[in-house]
């Protein structure tokens, strides 16, 4: 079975009606669930969401709880957790990068990636291109 890596702006685009990418992220999502695609995501992630979804949409608590229960909860969807050897790792990485604008985050999200040989991210984030993924949402 087969896997797609869902960024923290891939989410916000499945969840913000708003967003310039949502029918597009939504087609993704439901292929991926039709096709019993496993999504992976991480805990830095929906930490990053949880911030973006509140200061930048402004959408209520109540309704963030829902999104994050829903990433959390759904069988097909696994958060991979970022523990000291991950995340050690992804520093290493973003400041091996100084030429690039790369977080913390993105930097986990492609030590997770290339150790589940994962080549495309649902994500309108230019970085994962940079680091030599597909980027889906353009």
């Amino acid at each position: 079975m087969t896997s797609l890596f869902v960024d923290t702006s891939g989410w916000a685009s499945v969840f913000i009606p708003t967003e310039t990418h949502h029918a597009q992220a939504t087609a993704y999502i439901h292929s991926a669930q039709k096709s019993r695609q496993i999504l992976i995501t991480t805990n830095y992630i929906i930490s990053e969401l949880v911030a973006l979804l509140g200061s930048r949409y402004r959408v209520p608590r109540t309704k963030i709880f829902q999104y994050i229960d829903g990433i959390k909860n759904t069988p097909l969807t696994q958060v991979a957790h970022i523990a000291t050897e991950t995340d050690s790792e992804a520093w290493k990485l973003c400041k091996s990068r100084p030429d690039k604008a790369w977080s913390l985050v993105d930097s986990s999200s492609f030590i997770v990636m290339n150790r589940l040989s994962i080549s495309a991210a649902l994500t309108t984030d230019k970085h994962f291109e940079q680091a030599g993924f597909v980027r889906l949402l353009k």
